[in-house]
C-alpha cells in the first residue's frame, strides 16, 4: 500500500495537487475509496513477484560465477545484469500496477485486473503500449540492483555476518533493508520518470514525447523536488520488504547447503562449542 502512494503522489499535477503529502494521501485514499483502495494494483507485483526474485538472484549468482572472483566491482556486474533481464517481467507489471492504482473507483474503473489491464493495453496500443516505460525501467533497474547486492555483500562483511552468532538473523535483516533503501535512493528520480510516462495518457491527451521531454516537463513545472515526489512512502516500504527478502533467501540457502553437504543417511552431529562454523552462504553464490 505504500507504493500506492507512492505511485499516486509521483504523478500528481502540479498544477492541481491532489495529495499534500505521504500521510494526506493516505488518509485520502481510505476515505475515498476505503482501505481496498490502499491494495489496488497489488495483484500484478504478487503475480510476478516470486517469479522476479527467483530470476534476479539465480542470475545474479551465475553472473557472479562467470565472471571468476568475487569483488565489490563483480558484485555490483553481477547485480546490474540481474536487474537489466528481470525488465522484461518487471515493466509490463509495473505498467499494469500504476494504471491500476490510478484508475477511477466504483462503476468508472476501466480494468477488473492486472491481466485485463495487460490485455487492454495490448489491444489498443500493441506490444510497445504493453512495454511503454521499458527504457526507464531499465535505467532504473541496471544500477539500483548492482548497488543493491553490492550493499548487502559489504554489509554482511562489516557486520560480520556468520553462522553460530546470536545475532545473525538482525544482523541480516538490518543489511537487506539498508541495501533496500540505498538501491532506491541510487535511482528513484528514473523511477519517477517511468512512473508518469507509464501514467501518461490515462487522464487526457499524453504529454510526454519521451524520457527527456518527461524529465524537462517536470522540472520546469515543479523544479527539482518533483524528483523527490513520493520518497518517503517508498522508503518505508524498502527496509523491512527487502530486509526480509535478503534474510530469507541468506538464512535458506546456508540450511539447503548444508543439507546437500551432509552424506545420505547421516545424523546432524552435536557441534561443539568451540569448533568453526561453515562459512555463511551468501545470495550471490546461487
Amino acid at each position: 500500500e505504500r507504493r500506492a502512494r507512492g505511485v499516486r503522489l509521483q504523478v500528481q499535477s502540479a498544477g492541481k495537487p491532489q495529495y499534500r503529502g505521504t500521510l494526506h494521501c493516505f488518509r485520502s485514499i481510505v476515505k475515498q475509496e476505503s482501505v481496498l483502495g490502499l491494495y489496488k494494483g497489488l495483484g500484478s507485483p504478487l503475480m510476478g513477484l516470486t517469479f522476479i526474485n527467483a530470476l534476479v538472484f539465480g542470475v545474479q549468482g551465475n553472473t557472479l560465477r562467470a565472471l571468476g572472483r568475487d569483488s565489490p566491482l563483480n558484485q555490483f556486474l553481477a547485480g546490474a545484469a540481474a536487474g537489466a533481464i528481470q525488465c522484461v517481467i518487471c515493466c509490463p507489471m509495473e505498467l499494469a500496477k500504476t494504471r491500476l492504482q490510478l484508475q477511477d473507483a466504483g462503476a468508472a474503473r476501466a480494468y477488473r485486473g492486472s491481466l485485463h489491464c495487460l490485455a487492454q493495453t495490448y489491444r489498443r496500443e500493441g506490444l510497445r503500449g504493453v512495454n511503454r516505460g521499458m527504457v526507464a525501467t531499465l535505467l532504473r533497474e541496471t544500477p539500483s540492483f548492482g548497488v543493491y547486492f553490492l550493499a548487502y555483500d559489504v554489509l554482511t562483511r562489516a557486520l560480520g555476518c556468520e553462522p553460530g552468532d546470536r545475532l545473525l538473523v538482525p544482523k541480516l535483516l538490518l543489511a537487506g533493508g539498508t541495501a533496500g533503501i540505498a538501491s532506491w535512493l541510487s535511482t528513484y528520480p528514473v523511477d519517477v520518470v517511468k512512473s508518469r510516462l507509464q501514467a501518461d495518457g490515462l487522464r487526457g491527451a499524453p504529454r510526454y514525447r519521451g524520457i527527456l521531454d518527461c524529465v524537462r516537463q517536470s522540472y520546469q513545472a515543479e523544479g527539482w523536488r518533483v524528483f523527490t515526489r513520493g520518497l518517503a512512502s517508498t522508503l518505508l516500504r524498502a527496509f523491512p520488504v527487502n530486509a526480509a527478502t535478503f534474510a530469507t533467501v541468506t538464512v535458506v540457502l546456508t540450511y539447503v547447503r548444508d543439507e546437500e553437504a551432509r552424506p545420505e543417511g547421516e545424523a546432524v552431529p552435536a557441534a561443539p562449542a568451540a569448533a568453526a562454523s561453515p562459512p555463511l552462504a551468501q545470495p550471490s553464490s546461487l
